[in-house]
């Protein structure tokens, strides 16, 4: 068991209520990821961001070789290895950080948990069948299932739901079950509403606005509204001007009860947080005193 599979068993196997809140950063080794394509395409780009955000306090280090931005196109299995599988083999031998993979392929999956990730980020929630699932059952891995339809090119005009938050919920549980069929632990089953895949900006809104709800299904619940176009639709803000906007969602999923938050900006979203839980906590402890 290498130093990272320790450190993720020991966070995951407590109650998710008791675990302190994950920050997960974003490392998009790409040349055309939607806030940040082409920042950290070579490999000492991606090694150079990763160890900041490892410095920055992050707990997770999120790996992708693919975008999967709406309109992005699709790479083959052979060019996202090459992407993915050197960084994570260096983060690994350098650090004890857990290290997650965002892929739907298989035959990526793989080699990154072979190569030192603990965790298969999976934007499809399993739509492309399980064999994710298998892979994460027989690694003992983590395994996030993100609520998404359809591709990178035909998303945006799949946002038809009557109860957004209710089909989201619904459709991530089954895939839950599936994962816990095949032999997935509960405890290792993470689910991501998916903000802004396949959801309007009201849509995501609801999402965010109704956390609880998901959080109340039993499963550690993360959740990635950084830089997100909901933002840019309420405010007009450009995506490299979505810091405050990230921040208010950041300390609203805080205090919603969610495991982990997925961020481009780890110091200042874990600063967030962090302000964000212990007014909540503060006031509860105020309320509980005064009962």
């Amino acid at each position: 068991m290498s130093s990272g599979d320790a450190l993720y068993g020991r966070f995951m196997k407590d109650s998710h209520h008791l675990r302190p809140l994950r920050i997960m950063g974003v490392l998009n080794v790409t040349p055309d990821s939607f806030s940040d394509g082409g920042q950290h395409a070579t490999l000492e780009q991606a090694l150079h961001k990763g160890r900041q955000m490892i410095a920055e306090g992050a707990d997770i280090i999120d790996v992708g070789g693919e975008s999967t931005r709406p309109g992005s196109a699709p790479v083959d299995a052979a060019t996202e290895l090459s992407r993915v599988v050197p960084v994570i083999e260096t983060l690994r031998a350098e650090s004890d950080v857990v290290l997650s993979v965002d892929t739907t392929k298989p035959e990526v999956a793989q080699a990154a948990l072979q190569a030192g990730a603990n965790i298969i980020n999976d934007v499809s929630a399993l739509r492309g069948g399980d064999a994710l699932a298998q892979l994460a059952a027989a690694h003992g891995a983590g395994l996030v299932l993100m609520h998404s339809r359809g591709t990178p090119a035909t998303m945006q005009s799949l946002c038809q739901y009557d109860d957004v938050v209710k089909t989201v919920n619904d459709e991530l549980l089954q895939a839950a079950r599936r994962a816990q069929n095949i032999g997935v632990l509960a405890s290792d089953i993470w689910l991501d509403p998916g903000i802004g895949f396949a959801k309007t900006a009201a849509q995501s809104l609801e999402l965010l606005r109704r956390l609880p709800e998901m959080v109340a299904l039993g499963f550690p619940v993360l959740v990635g509204p950084s830089r997100k176009s909901f933002i840019g639709a309420l405010c007009g803000a450009d995506v490299t001007q979505r810091l405050g906007g990230t921040a208010a969602a950041v300390a609203w999923s805080a205090v919603a009860g969610v495991a982990a938050i997925r961020v481009h900006d780890v110091a200042v979203m874990k600063q967030t947080a962090q302000v964000a839980l212990a007014i909540a906590r503060h006031s509860a402890e105020v309320t509980h005193a005064h009962a």
